[in-house]
């Protein structure tokens, strides 16, 4: 890991950074390019997802990166079309395939898909796919509180990582707590609130706390989200914002900064109208 970054141990051992790079749309050799960057400026964790259709690109990156294979922590997602037993293993392997790596660190459910009600087989798979080999820790993206009782009640196991969207306008309160009770490690997607036109970079208040440490305001908030004990993972395709979103771990925001940032939060304020109960991810 990088000297600078703190390491967050999860409920299996696995240790990872607590603070990841998204990859959504880094595609193609560009995105080849971009990811490879961000290994070299210092991001160990690296998210991606089969829905993204970038794992070749990761795979790519991680082999042409200066970086040791073992010193990275590499994530994938299984699609809701996928949540059959055999379908999900296969779309394991076929991960692996894409990547050209022999492991995942982290491989998870990136939605519950709840009208379809196999998101239960598809944890199961995830076991297996552990037992096999082919990944170190599992976990789940975007699983409400019931969710994760019912896999937890139904298969005796945790899972070490719950990815859901969270950002100073919806900061998930309730299914952090849901998480800590079972040792659940809360990553957040979207962590800078972009979407719809909100602007929390924008604010004055945070623009003010920004100034008051020498940072910029995107650092403020991903600091926030470190504070709360979530793992950001942002979206950086340039060196600069990779080096900016990185800089996080030389201040500290006071309970009176927190809360004016958390002070933006209000109930059912998701950005991206994918609710959990509701939505269904191909």
């Amino acid at each position: 890991m990088s000297t600078n970054i703190p390491v967050i141990t999860l409920n299996d051992g696995l240790d990872i950074p607590a603070i990841g790079l998204g990859t959504y749309s880094l595609n193609g050799f560009s995105g080849v390019e971009s990811i490879k960057s961000g290994i070299e400026e210092g991001y160990r964790l690296i998210d991606s997802a089969f829905n993204y259709e970038n794992e070749g690109a990761v795979g790519r990156a991680v082999r042409e990166a200066s970086v040791p294979r073992e010193q990275l922590r590499i994530c994938s997602k299984l699609p809701g079309r996928h949540h059959e037993s055999d379908k999900a293993l296969r779309t394991i392997e076929e991960s692996l395939l894409r990547t050209g790596l022999d492991y995942f660190d982290l491989y998870i459910i990136h939605w519950p898909n709840p009208k379809q009600g196999k998101y239960v087989e598809a944890w199961q798979a995830l076991i297996e796919a552990r037992k096999r080999g082919y990944v170190r820790s599992i976990g789940v993206s975007n699983f409400l509180p019931e969710h994760l009782d019912r896999i937890v009640a139904e298969t005796g196991a945790a899972p070490s990582l719950n990815q859901v969207e969270l950002h100073p306008y919806f900061d998930q309160a309730v299914q952090r707590e849901a998480n800590a009770k079972y040792g659940i490690v809360t990553e957040s997607w979207s962590p800078l609130g972009r979407g719809k036109g909100e602007g929390v970079l924008e604010d004055s208040g945070v623009q003010a706390i920004a100034a008051a440490h020498g940072k910029t305001p995107t650092q403020v908030i991903l600091r926030w989200h470190t504070q709360l004990g979530a793992v950001p993972i942002p979206k950086a395709g340039s060196r600069e914002h990779q080096r900016e979103n990185l800089d996080l771990f030389d201040f500290k925001l006071t309970n009176e900064q927190m809360k004016t940032i958390s002070a933006f939060s209000k109930d059912n304020k998701r950005l991206w109208d994918q609710d959990p109960a509701e939505y269904e991810e191909f």
